[in-house]
């Protein structure tokens, strides 16, 4: 019930206001979107950018995951965990350590010269640039999903295998066709991600259907046309998820370790396995490192982080404090809905999950427009003049994380300890309070820290729900880029990454909840 309040109908709300006019029903605000050739434009554009990054994380990830989670690679634990950072922080961020690289006035500049910046920053302003900084950004699905799948082989297969077989046909024969549902999964999550993402091609001026439904909406206050131009978003999110339900759900539902207890030696890489590591190494290098570097030599001094705390400081504690309650909102909800989902406890479980994972892959600005039509009323304004419509986007954005993890924890406790408790007399909340929730902490963990750096990272929604007075540190950051200092921002941007890496750190340094609960 809460998913429809907070998730579904924003949606169907905002489709309703958008074809009433005057009491009257009315399609005029859709009409020129099969006419317009603006439309079309950008109809291409999003589907070019998406059909390239997907292509381009599929390409490099899965052998990336292969290599990670399958050979003797030397650090495999340590790049796994490098590879994750663009996920985790705002994605426009890696847009700004590029262009304070690549841009005409960056840091290439006083090496190389203007002039060969000037072919950098074409480079960088269009759909090249947008696409490479959208495959840092979600290399880490595909890579992490490959990992996840190579688990569940049974291990007999592949031993089998290689009786007739050296490790290369096994990988072709055997493991990449078992595989292969997971590829299609993270190619499917890649494409509406960056379908659906606004802030990176908004920096770097790539006109896509999420950057004019924003900017019809903020710059000129025109919901319905914002709304016109957020309709294709979901109406491309539906048909995805629809042909992912029809063919891929039941094969990727759960994804639990294989029962066998023991595990093949990894795949010994040989005469390969200096020059694989090497080539990793460049790229994790030219991914991750070498942004963060150019952020701090631009925002190098203690003046500027001074200056950054002074102009940022009481958005950084906002940011804090609602990624804080988002967290542990997300993990309460999202517990009862993977508990749901796991124990199949009502009918609709199949449904719930199917919004979960809508709402997700929904783009950003929909769900924000969508809150925004429900809750700007004078009846709700105690809603939505608060940080509560703040909170209410995080919970529609992001249940489908905690419940997903929730899941998978949820599938390793055995069914017979709450059956024995149930048998005794202990009522539900009994035995979810003392025996399940207890049973399933490292879950929990994992979850409340995935939504407090989700909730922290959060853009899309919080740009057009946040009340006056109440902007969190991205959407300060944000802001400030028009007019700001190449200094100030990259050091507000370094602030950034600091406050969302901190808890990966925990993660990093708890032994046995990252590793074993969250990658594997």
């Amino acid at each position: 019930m809460l998913l429809l309040v907070i998730g579904l109908l924003p949606i169907l709300s905002m489709l309703a206001k958008s074809v009433i006019v005057d009491g009257r029903l009315s399609l005029a605000s859709y009409g020129g979107l099969l006419t317009s050739a603006h439309q079309w434009t950008l109809m291409g554009h999003s589907l070019a950018l998406s059909s390239l990054v997907t292509a381009l994380t599929i390409a490099f990830g899965v052998p990336l995951g292969i290599l990670l989670g399958k050979t003797d690679l030397p650090f495999r634990r340590f790049f796994t965990v490098i590879f994750v950072i663009p996920l985790l922080i705002p994605p426009y961020i890696i847009a700004v350590s590029w262009f304070d690289l690549l841009g005409r006035e960056g840091l290439l500049a006083y090496f190389l010269g203007v002039s060969a910046t000037r072919v950098t920053a074409r480079f960088l302003f269009g759909l090249p640039g947008c696409a490479a900084v959208l495959f840092s950004i979600f290399l880490p699905i595909p890579m992490l999903l490959t990992i996840i799948f190579l688990r569940t082989i049974n291990p007999r297969l592949e031993e089998a295998g290689r009786l007739v077989s050296r490790w290369r046909g096994v990988m072709k024969g055997i493991t990449i066709p078992l595989i292969l549902p997971g590829v299609l999964l993270s190619a499917m999550l890649v494409f509406l991600l960056s379908f659906g993402e606004f802030s990176v091609p908004n920096f770097l001026r790539y006109n896509v259907f999420p950057v004019e439904s924003f900017t019809q909406f903020s710059a000129f206050y025109n919901f319905k046309a914002a709304t016109a131009a957020a309709v294709p978003l979901a109406v491309v999110t539906l048909v995805v998820l629809l042909t992912e339900a029809a063919f891929l759900r039941e094969r990727t539902y759960q994804l639990r370790p294989s029962p066998e207890v023991r595990r093949l030696p990894p795949v010994e890489l040989g005469s390969y396995r200096k020059w694989l590591l090497g080539l990793v190494m460049i790229l994790g290098f030219v991914m991750v490192i070498l942004p963060v570097i150019v952020l701090i030599v631009q925002s190098a001094g203690t003046k500027a982080y001074i200056e950054a705390l002074g102009w940022a400081g009481d958005s950084l504690l906002r940011s804090i404090l609602y990624a804080v309650i988002g967290a542990t909102l997300l993990t309460f909800f999202g517990f009862f809905t993977g508990y749901l989902i796991q124990t199949k406890a009502l009918s609709c479980w199949r449904s719930v999950d199917s919004l979960t994972i809508f709402l997700f892959a929904l783009p950003s600005t929909v769900i924000g427009i969508g809150l925004i039509s429900l809750w700007n009323t004078p009846w709700t304004n105690f809603i939505y003049s608060t940080p509560v419509i703040i909170l209410l986007g995080y919970l529609a954005k992001y249940t489908a994380l905690t419940s997903r993890i929730s899941v998978t924890q949820l599938a390793q406790i055995p069914s017979s300890m709450e059956e024995a408790a149930q048998v005794a007399g202990a009522g539900w909340f009994r035995r979810l309070g003392f025996i399940v929730a207890p049973l399933a902490r490292r879950g929990l963990l994992a979850g409340w820290l995935v939504g407090y750096i989700f909730s922290l990272r959060d853009t899309g929604i919080t740009m057009l729900v946040y009340p006056a007075g109440h902007e969190t540190l991205p959407i300060r950051i944000f802001t400030l880029m028009a007019n700001g200092s190449p200094q100030l921002i990259a050091a507000l941007c370094m602030v950034m990454i600091t406050a969302t890496l901190l808890p990966a750190g925990i993660l990093w340094v708890i032994p046995g909840v990252m590793t074993r609960k969250v990658i594997r």
